[in-house]
């Protein structure tokens, strides 16, 4: 891990309870449910200082799950695509 990467992590909107909107449970869940935490999470991106360095964390490494800089796993993958 880069030492700026451990920086910008520091600044994340996203730390403490709120954490848990930005991954799925371990068992599945309905869309409904998956679409409404998904939604949340992303409200916290919008407000996020450090969004476009969480998102280059996640492109650079090939994150496969959660959401990153306010994309989900299927948004980045799309994004890689094109």
């Amino acid at each position: 891990m880069q030492p700026d990467s451990v920086d910008w992590r520091s600044q994340a909107a996203c730390q403490g309870e709120m954490g848990n909107a930005f991954y799925p449970p371990p068992s599945s869940e309905r869309r409904a449910i998956r679409l409404a935490r998904e939604r949340r999470a992303k409200q916290v991106c919008a407000s996020c200082g450090v969004q476009t360095a969480c998102l280059e964390q996640a492109l650079d490494n090939g994150e496969r799950y959660g959401i990153w800089g306010r994309l989900t796993d299927l948004e980045r993958k799309h994004l890689r695509a094109s």
